[in-house]
């Protein structure tokens, strides 16, 4: 371990996030190495840790030979500061090598709120923030994840976007930088040559150029010069993991040296989504719906529980109880799971298909919390966003659920959505009262009382959805959408949190931001922003400060209904699905009008096109 560590650690919180050496950690011999890959994670050992794509990215770029993939994450502030009094710049877990080492930094952008402590990872390492003052090939610095649908915010200091999933594209980008390596190529050769890669977005190669009112009037790819004929693609669509039906989990993941947010095997399931919530970013852009082999699910997630000696194993998607073969996986991984108490847990389960027999496989070991999202309180706001769920069906599961012996429940929904009034406000209390209703009636066990835990978000508009040029309501308006359903939350097994409105602000902001907010980030840095997701460091005042500095105006991002004909920042990039389809879904949002799900009837959103192989679902 370095000297300088060695002195830090025993003066910060949790020096296990910072000490390495976990089981299953994979380490190379660098004098074998053509690549050096620092993975990563804008936030906490705990959080990042606990991401399946992070444990996915790490798995595939070290099977690689040659090339030797680490982790490093970002530190938390008691850290961060002793780091800087002790001029010991962020280093990889595995080899404790500054970032500076490193061929590529990779970070992985799920969360808006967590730029800047990518910025502030970039500065730790002693590396400019902006990718035009790093000036050699190495280190290359690049971002994917659901946030890089609209690159545009960080775009200054990106070399490069992975657009869509990263099994693949992560691997083509690191074989051509192995060979640009080798041949000697300059950082803009090699970036001219990696556009020509699907699904890689430079946006060094793009120029952007604005109207009076402040709306975008062009976003064009720079013309080449003849010597590099390969150019700059308009949109860059995102790339699609190839026979996904076939693919495997990572089987031997790292196992953390400290307790992590979710400290167990996660199996994912299959990915995209067949619903078509209008509100949900990821259910647009990784569609298709792709589902993942069932006896490989079995024998992968046996393989990883004997890896790791984790006594949990969770099934992950963006809508478990979708998943058509379901009941088999829990079967094979219960024979194995329960004569050794290991726990089997489904999160992102419907209230529309949850069962008996669903109830009874998840509960056979240990019984774990139950949560669901109507997202709105009424069913004409449920019918505007294209939640299919009723409230006989969420009231029915909340039945099954009570008469089985569950006494907790937990219900998530959105203030602010598009078309909201206050009527539908307050439906949200009616119905949390109807589910303590249906417990009183049908519990199995009303000795040990019932929680029912209502949390409400601010709607946030995302690109690449039907709502994408809607507004966000006001701060004020939101806290008062906040302060009715409070008052009207009267019973005492019912409470009530939301989310912060600043927080969900800034979120809108960035989400939906262009390349003038770089100015913004890097100023937000300057003024000690780090992580802004954790409550502890977000300061609503810095980024006003950032704002007013800079002479951008906020409101204009989170807070303004676009027009149809208006170029969004994120028309640079393709999720696969038209334009014309989410057109489509916003004007039936607005009349009030459902959508089908996938399996149902195929709506011809364009992401079949993406398709490998017929693995998305479609009937006719």
């Amino acid at each position: 371990m370095n000297e300088k560590l060695a002195r830090i650690l025993p003066r910060v919180q949790k020096p296990a996030r910072y000490s390495g050496g976990e089981f299953n950690q994979i380490v190379k011999d660098k004098s074998k190495l053509d690549l050096r890959i620092a993975l990563c994670f804008p936030d906490t050992y705990e959080i990042g840790m606990s991401n399946l794509g992070m444990r996915i990215l790490y798995d595939a770029a070290n099977r690689l030979e040659r090339v030797w993939c680490e982790r490093v994450f970002a530190p938390w502030g008691d850290m961060d500061e002793e780091m800087r009094k002790a001029g010991l710049p962020l280093f990889a877990l595995e080899s404790g090598d500054s970032l500076r080492d490193f061929d590529v930094i990779a970070f992985s952008f799920g969360y808006e709120l967590a730029y800047t402590a990518a910025l502030n990872m970039l500065s730790l390492a002693g590396l400019p923030r902006r990718s035009s003052e790093r000036e050699g090939l190495t280190p290359l610095v690049i971002a994917g994840g659901a946030c890089c649908f609209n690159p545009e915010p960080m775009a200054d200091f990106m070399d490069l976007f992975l657009i869509g999933e990263g099994e693949e594209l992560n691997i083509e980008v690191y074989e051509l930088l192995r060979s640009a390596k080798a041949r000697g190529l300059s950082k803009a050769e090699f970036l001219r040559e990696a556009a020509g890669i699907a699904g890689v977005y430079v946006p060094s190669l793009y120029d952007v150029s604005y109207n009076d009112d402040g709306t975008i009037a062009q976003i064009a790819p720079r013309l080449l010069d003849e010597t590099l004929p390969i150019s700059a693609s308009m949109p860059v669509t995102k790339r699609v993991a190839r026979d996904f039906y076939s693919s495997r989990s990572p089987v031997n993941a790292v196992v953390p040296s400290t307790e992590i947010v979710h400290d167990r095997v996660s199996l994912e399931l299959f990915r995209g989504c067949i619903r078509g919530c209008r509100f949900c970013q990821a259910g647009y852009v990784y569609r298709p719906a792709r589902e993942r082999r069932p006896e490989t699910l079995v024998e992968d997630g046996i393989r990883a529980l004997k890896a790791s000696g984790y006594d949990e194993l969770t099934l992950l998607s963006l809508s478990t109880s979708d998943y058509t073969r379901l009941l088999e996986v829990c079967d094979g991984l219960l024979d194995y799971c329960e004569p050794r108490n290991i726990s089997l847990s489904l999160p992102s389960l419907r209230a529309d298909n949850f069962s008996i027999e669903l109830m009874s496989r998840i509960q056979r070991v240990r019984k774990s919390g139950l949560t669901f999202a109507p997202e709105a309180g009424s069913q004409r706001l449920r019918d505007i966003i294209n939640k299919n769920v009723t409230e006989d069906e969420l009231l029915n599961t909340c039945r099954v659920a009570f008469e089985g012996g569950w006494n907790s429940v937990k219900l998530y929904f959105m203030l602010g959505l598009p078309g909201e009034t206050d009527e539908d406000v307050l439906a949200i209390a009616e119905l949390s009262n109807r589910v303590l209703h249906t417990w009183r009636t049908f519990a199995k066990n009303k000795n040990r009382g019932v929680r029912i835990a209502v949390s409400t978000s601010c709607f946030v508009p995302k690109p690449h959805t039907a709502f994408q040029w809607s507004a966000q309501v006001e701060r004020g308006e939101y806290l008062r959408r906040v302060k009715l359903l409070r008052e009207n939350m009267r019973a005492k097994s019912v409470t009530y949190s939301w989310h912060d409105a600043d927080v969900s602000f800034i979120e809108s902001v960035l989400a939906r931001g262009d390349r003038r907010l770089g100015a913004v980030l890097d100023e937000v840095c300057k003024l000690g922003g780090r992580l802004d997701a954790w409550a502890e460091y977000f300061d609503i005042d810095r980024w006003l400060s950032a704002f007013a500095a800079h002479g951008v105006d906020p409101g204009f991002y989170a807070c303004r209904e676009r027009e149809y004909s208006e170029l969004l920042p994120w028309s640079v990039i393709s999720s696969g699905v038209s334009d014309k389809y989410l057109i489509a879904e916003n004007e039936a949002a607005r009349r009030g009008e459902t959508t089908p799900d996938c399996r149902a009837k195929c709506s011809t959103c364009g992401a079949s096109e993406l398709c490998h192989e017929g693995v998305c679902r479609e009937t006719s």
